[in-house]
């Protein structure tokens, strides 16, 4: 993975750190900000990902830096006060960091270390699977400011936590705590103290064993289950999962079983 080193080693704002299990840890990295999305984080978080993408990474943990003692705190106010209608829906044009973390093959998993606001709140949906400090705070107060979610909030939160929280934390502002987001099915485990770190990269390395064409597949066959209706979706399933029939790993997966050993995947 030395091509998503050189990539992270031009960056201001994103540092990646590789684990020897295949698990990328990326950190975002502008603390005198709180680490909020501005055109040179987006765009050098977006440079990653697609070198990631294509290398032989098996899980991204995705995270701030703890000395911005926040997740992200939201999009850049300065920059959204520049900017007019047109310049706007330029700076919203697909894929943003929002798509190409949901996007990505590898599993995305959100290590929410600190306060994950607006745009923030809008990338921890866009993860696979969102684990929380108890000290963050959660939500999208874009309403404050007059304006509203543009980074896909208003449709990846429903799908999370039903139309009614939605509406509840879209239209009033709230902020809220790890575990009230927990509640609500925004975040999927809350921890604290060293646990927090321990739960992350256990999961993490438990989804780095195991097949990557696999994870990539069941990863799509998930998402498709908001995205279609049951009968397309049971469709769509069926021919990933035959698709799987065509590789290697799906040999070797079962042969390791029957033969009590440890699969040895096929590296992409």
């Amino acid at each position: 993975m030395s091509e998503v080193q050189a990539v992270a080693e031009e960056c201001e704002t994103v540092d990646v750190t590789i684990h020897d299990d295949g698990v990328v840890t990326v950190t975002l990295n502008r603390p005198d900000a709180r680490n909020a999305l501005n055109a040179t984080l987006r765009a050098e978080l977006k440079r990653v990902l697609g070198a990631i993408e294509e290398s032989s990474a098996k899980v991204v943990v995705l995270t701030g830096a703890n000395e911005a003692k926040a997740f992200v705190a939201g999009a850049d106010v300065k920059e959204l006060r520049e900017r007019d209608m047109l310049e706007q829906r330029e700076a919203s044009k697909r894929p943003r960091v929002y798509e190409c973390v949901d996007d990505l093959r590898q599993p995305v998993i959100a290590r929410i270390n600190g306060h994950a606001l607006g745009g923030g709140c809008e990338l921890i949906q866009a993860c696979d699977v969102r684990i929380a400090h108890e000290r963050a705070k959660i939500g999208q107060p874009e309403i404050n400011l007059g304006i509203m979610p543009g980074g896909g909030g208003t449709q990846r939160l429903v799908r999370l936590v039903g139309e009614g929280h939605a509406m509840r934390l879209i239209l009033s502002g709230e902020l809220i705590s790890a575990k009230e987001a927990a509640r609500i099915g925004l975040v999927d485990e809350v921890y604290n103290g060293p646990e927090f770190d321990d739960r992350v990269y256990e999961l993490a390395e438990m989804m780095a064993t195991k097949s990557p064409v696999a994870l990539e597949y069941a990863k799509k066959a998930i998402k498709a289950a908001s995205r279609m209706d049951l009968e397309q979706g049971i469709e769509y399933e069926a021919e990933l999962f035959a698709q799987l029939f065509a590789t290697p790993d799906k040999n070797e997966g079962i042969d390791a079983f029957f033969e009590d050993r440890d699969p040895e995947w096929d590296e992409r």
